[in-house]
C-alpha cells in the first residue's frame, strides 16, 4: 500500500473504526463485531480488505467455548496513516543532545520533559484514581499513542498499543522516560515504564509500582 495518509472520510467508514479499534488493543472477530453492533461475517469481510492492504494481520488465536478464534492486530506499515509529529526532526535533535550530554544528565532532561507536558493535568487530591488514570490516556493520545487501563497479574497497567514515540524508541529507548515521568506526573502514584520495544513499540505503564 503506497504510504500516503487517509483522509477523515477513511476513520469514519467501518473499515476505518476496524483500524481505530485495533490501534487501541488487538481484538478477534467477535469482540469487533460486537463493538461496532455488525455481523461476524462482515468484520471478516473487512479484515479480509484490510489485510489485503497490509494494515492488518493475524497476531494469533486464543481459546473459544467451540472453536478458537483468530486474534487481529494493526501491521507495523498501518502507523503511516496516524498522524506523525517531525519524527526525523525528533531522530536527530536527539542524536545531537547524547553527543553533548551524560546518560543521568539526558535521562534528568527527559523526566523534566515529561513533567512539564503533563504539568497542565497534574494529580489533585480531589481526584480519584480513575479520573486520573482517564487524564493520563488522554495526555498519551494527544502525544499520539492510543492507550487504555487494564489490570494483569495484580497490576493496574496503561497499555497502548501505538506508540507515539515509535519512530524513535529502537534507536533511543530512554525516550520512554517523557512518557513515563508524563503519566507519573498526571496520575501523582509511582510508575514504571516496562515498555515493548520490540519491532512494533507498545507502551507499557505499571501504576503504584516503585520505580
Amino acid at each position: 500500500m503506497d504510504e500516503t495518509k487517509l483522509d477523515s472520510r477513511f476513520f469514519e467508514s467501518t473499515r476505518g473504526q476496524i483500524v481505530t479499534l485495533l490501534r487501541r488493543s488487538s481484538h478477534t472477530v467477535k469482540e469487533i463485531a460486537e463493538q461496532l453492533n455488525l455481523t461476524d461475517n462482515a468484520i471478516r469481510a473487512h479484515l479480509l480488505s484490510l489485510e489485503r492492504d497490509r494494515l492488518v494481520e493475524q497476531k494469533g488465536i486464543i481459546k473459544g467455548f467451540r472453536k478458537p478464534h483468530f486474534v487481529y492486530r494493526l501491521t507495523d506499515e498501518a502507523r503511516h496513516i496516524f498522524p506523525k509529529s517531525y519524527d526525523s526532526l525528533f531522530n536527530r535533535l536527539l542524536e545531537a543532545v547524547k553527543q553533548r550530554m551524560a546518560n543521568s544528565s539526558i535521562s534528568s532532561l527527559l523526566e523534566e520533559v515529561g513533567r512539564k507536558i503533563g504539568a497542565s493535568r497534574s494529580a489533585k487530591e480531589s481526584e480519584s484514581l480513575d479520573k486520573r488514570l482517564d487524564n493520563a490516556l488522554a495526555a498519551l493520545e494527544e502525544l499520539g499513542g492510543a492507550a487504555s487501563v487494564v489490570k494483569e497479574d495484580e497490576r493496574v497497567l496503561i497499555k497502548s498499543e501505538s506508540c507515539p514515540f515509535a519512530d524513535a524508541v529502537s534507536e533511543h529507548p530512554e525516550v520512554c522516560k517523557i512518557a513515563e515521568s508524563m503519566v507519573r506526573e498526571i496520575v501523582g502514584e509511582p510508575v514504571e515504564e516496562v515498555c515493548d520495544r520490540s519491532s512494533a513499540p507498545r507502551c507499557r505503564f505499571a501504576i503504584g509500582t516503585a520505580g
